[in-house]
């Protein structure tokens, strides 16, 4: 900023807009009406407005108030010092060696006292928990681990498949899969434009091949700028959006279980990237993990089907029309995301029953999911089993059929 002169051209090293102007006469000044006063904020109002306030998201007239107010509060003085302290821990240069949740509980703690004026759809919330969780990893690696080995598993048939890559690839993988979603939206596709194959094993090669050198930690900012497109996109696009249907290829699922389902994908992979570099990875939210098991049953009688047409499953023993209860299996998560679901046997179209049971099979959620995702084989899941054989067989071969690269 430049400094007045005194006309001559002399710079005098005073900003200019330190230089004062002709003042009017006090008399005038006297005369002119006094400005209205800002309505005063209550307690209550300043209160909430600390979370705002440490984070720098209040307006200028609203810091003003809190700042005046902590100068004769000391209850709230002390929870301003409280919160501008955590916020100073998520500093982006600062280690990450922290508690994996002072993030989370932090904005939690901001958010609800000043809720966020266009919410995250709930349906939305795990894939924006995860795709964060997942950055925070990312962010906290260095630029070696990268190109640490990953080999990703995932289920065939009757047995485990896997691939080779690295952490980069793992998300230049989550990036192109996304894609689908993104395109549904209307969104740019990172593969381009033009036909782009739908299914997500084909459009990860399409992408592993097109690049002219392994991908590096370059493709993080790509893949975090498209996650964050996918969550404001689907914030503003009001409620009908979550109907939305998203191919996949040889099936599609609505926009709102798409997104659970990429949730489940990034957690996935954010563990094996995890395992990669030796980084400590918890599971999800209860809450969010509840919602991917559910998920994962509401797949698994179609998934049964397709096994029974392929030979790969017992036939269908009583057939009900549709909307019916049907024969089931009764299956008991226990532990975090936990609950109980029943899954019709031998039709896609039949209701699961608790009166139709016919085999229960118990298992941790986190486990449940590590086969969901063709980590664990069938054969080996830490299930507690009773009833019906075949039919308990049948359901962990469908649950792990339900992985793909």
């Amino acid at each position: 900023m430049s400094g007045g002169t005194d006309g001559t051209g002399r710079d005098d090293g005073i900003p200019a807009w330190r230089i004062p102007g002709p003042r009017a006469p006090a008399d005038d000044l006297a005369s002119l009406p006094a400005p209205p006063a800002a309505p005063a904020l209550s307690h209550g109002v300043l209160a909430s407005l600390l979370g705002a306030w440490a984070l720098a998201a209040c307006t200028a007239e609203e810091t003003a108030a809190v700042e005046e107010h902590l100068t004769s509060c000391a209850p709230c003085a002390d929870e301003a010092l409280r919160l501008r302290d955590a916020v100073g821990l998520l500093h982006t240069d600062g280690s990450l060696d922290l508690d994996p949740m002072l993030r989370a509980r932090v904005l939690e703690s901001c958010l609800g006292r000043r809720p966020a004026t266009i919410p995250v759809p709930s349906w939305a919330a795990p894939y924006d928990a995860e795709t964060a969780r997942l950055d925070a990893l990312l962010r906290d690696i260095g630029s070696s681990e990268w190109h640490a080995p990953v080999r990703l598993k995932w289920f065939e048939g009757e047995r485990q498949a896997g691939r080779k890559t690295t952490v980069a690839g793992v998300i230049g993988h989550l990036m192109a899969v996304d894609g689908l979603v993104a395109s549904a939206l209307g969104l740019d596709d990172p593969l381009g434009s033009g036909d782009k194959p739908l299914s997500p094993t084909r459009r990860t090669e399409t992408y592993w091949s097109a690049a002219y050198r392994p991908p590096t930690r370059a493709v993080r900012e790509p893949w975090r700028e498209q996650s964050h497109t996918l969550v404001r996109t689907v914030s503003f696009a009001g409620r009908d959006v979550a109907a939305l249907s998203v191919p996949y290829g040889d099936f599609a699922l609505p926009l709102q279980d798409s997104m659970l389902e990429r949730a489940f994908e990034c957690w996935v992979h954010g563990g094996d990237i995890a395992d990669a570099v030796d980084y400590p990875y918890e599971p999800p939210a209860a809450a969010h993990l509840h919602r991917m098991i559910d998920l994962a049953v509401r797949l698994l009688p179609a998934t049964l089907a397709e096994r029974r047409r392929a030979g790969l499953a017992g036939a269908a023993r009583h057939l009900v029309t549709a909307g019916a209860p049907g024969r089931s299996l009764h299956l008991e998560v226990e532990g975090r995301g936990g609950g109980n679901w029943y899954i019709a046997l031998d039709s896609p179209a039949a209701v699961g029953s608790p009166e139709h049971t016919v085999a229960q099979v118990a298992l941790d959620g986190v486990e449940f999911c590590r086969l969901v995702a063709g980590h664990v084989p069938p054969v080996e899941a830490a299930a507690g089993q009773q009833g019906d054989r075949e039919a308990i067989s049948d359901v962990l071969f469908a649950a792990a059929s339900l992985s793909r690269l």
